[in-house]
């Protein structure tokens, strides 16, 4: 198989490399054809003339959910990340060079930042109206999955992964408490101990997010079993996102762990209360962060700077404590 793939970069072109990159995004060929403005035969033959140029290997699966890449197929795809990010320095380095000021910036932001992170981002569109921000959000897992792909330039999250080659640079400190509704037993209570929450009904992020992993840590600290990702707690609730959990707190479903970022407009007013738990709150960091095996282009230097001058200011402030609670500060 060594020797089939010797001329493989000569036999490859990028045009054969979006195919595949289209095929899997789409997840048919008729998709892909319609996202590169093809037609479904250029498409397949594009497809076909790259897995011979791999020897044959193929670089996809299909089964119930649809199609996947193989082994070999995410090689390709991270292969074809690279050269997609190469070839957008490059363009912003001769605009760059011709004295043209403006750029692209793909940023991520973690979901649990949302609460914050936009207005720092608008402040810099204000100042660089010429610079086009390109944002994605999702949970922890999916902004360090574009990472891998080369599909973002920064991102803003609290959990910097320590495989890939990051340089993190510090935004402000980002506590952690555990909230109830105000009418809740537990409100007022002093010191509990994490072990106490143990017949508690939590309300949670799926694994992958942050704030899962933080409450597994939590638990297990208690003695309270998880199981590999999995929270063992009766009658735990998994919710898709902060906003929701928040909702539901609030119905009576249940206590949860969020950040007190997400939080502290709901604590001011009345409609949510922070249980005075020992060790809590929990404060990690939130932090920008940018790979060190890919350029910075000028626009995204310029966010870099902006949000670690000016990042902090836009924070939220602590939720204050309801007078029956303890201060989570």
């Amino acid at each position: 198989m060594k020797d089939n793939l010797q001329g493989f970069p000569r036999r490859t072109s990028l045009r054969q490399l979006r195919a595949f990159g289209a095929y899997v995004k789409a997840g048919s060929i008729s998709g892909a054809a319609e996202t590169l403005g093809l037609t479904p035969p250029a498409v397949s033959q594009q497809l076909k003339l790259l897995e011979e140029a791999l020897g044959g290997l193929p670089l996809t699966l299909r089964d119930r959910d649809g199609i996947r890449p193989t082994a070999a197929g995410e090689e390709v795809l991270l292969a074809l990340g690279r050269i997609e990010a190469a070839l957008a320095e490059c363009a912003d380095a001769v605009a760059a060079i011709a004295g043209v000021q403006r750029g692209s910036v793909a940023v991520g932001v973690v979901s649990t930042a949302k609460y914050w992170a936009p207005f720092a981002l608008a402040a810099f569109q204000r100042e660089h109206p010429e610079i086009e921000l390109k944002v994605r959000v999702g949970n922890r897992s999916q902004i360090v999955k574009a990472f891998s792909a080369f599909e973002l330039d920064l991102a803003i999250m609290g959990y910097p992964p320590e495989d890939q080659p990051l340089e993190r640079a510090t935004i402000g400190a980002h506590p952690h408490v555990i909230v109830a509704p105000p009418d809740h037993p537990l409100v007022g209570r002093r010191a509990l101990p994490v072990a106490a929450l143990a017949r508690e009904r939590f309300l949670l992020r799926e694994p992958g997010s942050g704030t899962h992993a933080l409450l597994r840590r939590l638990l297990e600290s208690a003695g309270i079993r998880a199981a590999g990702d999995a929270i063992l707690l009766p009658g735990a609730t998994e919710i898709g996102s902060n906003e929701s959990i928040k909702q539901a707190v609030m119905a009576g479903m249940g206590i949860a762990l969020l950040s007190a970022h997400t939080v502290a407009s709901e604590v001011q007013d009345g409609r949510l209360a922070v249980l005075d738990v020992e060790g809590l709150p929990i404060v990690r960091t939130w932090y920008v962060v940018r790979r060190t095996d890919r350029r910075a282009m000028p626009a995204a230097q310029a966010l870099w700077q902006h949000m670690v001058r000016e990042g902090p200011a836009y924070l939220p402030r602590r939720p204050e404590r309801p007078s029956a609670a303890r201060s989570a500060a």
